[in-house]
């Protein structure tokens, strides 16, 4: 995908390229494509490593982990 981005709004959001293009990648994957694509697929659309996507989700409002209360607690049992 490709996109047209004026000069004058790259200094208006005091940004560059590369900065836009992450802030216009990143939520896309995080809030709509969890549960459609693998966590490697969405970090690669995101253009993040994995473990960096994985661990910033809630920042977006997405779980990772999809647990009741009982199941995490039988979790912590068993650890």
């Amino acid at each position: 995908m490709t996109f047209a981005i004026p000069d004058e709004i790259l200094l208006a959001l005091k940004a560059n390229l590369e900065t836009l293009a992450s802030t216009i990648r990143w939520p896309q994957p995080s809030s709509c494509l969890v549960g459609q694509l693998s966590s490697g697929a969405a970090s690669q659309l995101a253009g993040v490593p994995k473990a960096y996507f994985l661990s910033h989700l809630a920042d977006y409002g997405v779980d990772t982990f999809d647990l009741t209360e009982e199941e995490t607690l039988h979790d912590f049992e068993n650890a």
